[in-house]
């Protein structure tokens, strides 16, 4: 079955009915993630009802001007958090000052290695500062690079420092040719696919609230982006996410 390696579940208005869907349409595995404490417990709480469900803890980059890390960490200790995440820059909405971005990202990848966990990194439009802060911190041996949105030479730069790419609905959109030259330079053992639920639904369902159950739809263009088969893509993201995550 399929693992969905980024979603966030439940979602405002909607709960955790959506799971049953997504099993229903071959999707055996979900990390659901936070965004800041109130939505890490969330995770952490939906995980602890379903044994094919794990969670993360962070702080998203839009909230880094409000972090509170230390509430962050606490969480860190439950049994089914299995990354940091999701952190990182967002220099497309600035919705925290970049300074405050670049601390709140550098102090999560300290704790993703003091934790020994799995580091779900948000980059958009800061592969540079990105980059940079990575490699001043050390990048943590499980990194990964949620929703790629790069093209080949932001891919190569991540394969290059060991990180995985995770790849969304953004595969399937016809204007993605980029997103897709990526996918195709990507080995097989460092791809992972992700609805990053509920938001960029695949095509065919663009324009709606996306959902767990149309990962199949994601992987079906990951694949074909890649050039192998769905059956292929499937057994290589789930392989990819039980190392990553030790979901195993």
């Amino acid at each position: 079955m399929w693992t969905d390696s980024h979603c966030h579940v439940p979602w405002e208005g909607v709960g955790e009915e959506v799971l049953d869907e997504a099993r229903a349409a071959g999707v055996g595995r979900f990390i659901t993630v936070g965004t800041d404490p109130v939505t890490s417990r969330a995770a952490i709480a939906t995980a602890g009802r379903h044994d094919d469900v794990w969670a993360t803890a962070g702080v998203h980059p839009h909230y880094a001007a409000t972090a509170d890390l230390e509430a962050i960490e606490a969480l860190l200790a439950q049994p089914r958090v299995v990354a940091v995440g999701e952190c990182g820059l967002d220099y497309h909405y600035d919705h925290s000052p970049r300074d405050a971005q670049a601390e709140v990202f550098a102090a999560q990848i300290r704790l993703a290695h003091r934790h020994d966990l799995a580091l779900v990194i948000h980059a958009r439009e800061a592969w540079d500062d990105t980059f940079a802060i990575l490699d001043a911190e050390g990048v943590p041996p499980r990194t990964v690079f949620h929703c790629f949105t790069g093209g080949p030479g932001e891919a190569e730069l991540a394969l290059d420092r060991g990180a995985v790419l995770s790849f969304s609905g953004i595969v399937s959109f016809p204007t993605a040719g980029d997103v897709r030259a990526a996918a195709a330079r990507c080995p097989l053992d460092r791809i992972m696919v992700e609805t990053d639920s509920p938001y960029l639904a695949p095509v065919p369902h663009r324009g709606k609230k996306n959902r767990p159950a149309w990962l199949p739809a994601v992987g079906d263009a990951l694949a074909a982006a890649s050039g192998v088969s769905p059956g292929e893509m499937q057994l290589a993201t789930t392989r990819t996410a039980e190392r990553v995550f030790r979901i195993g």
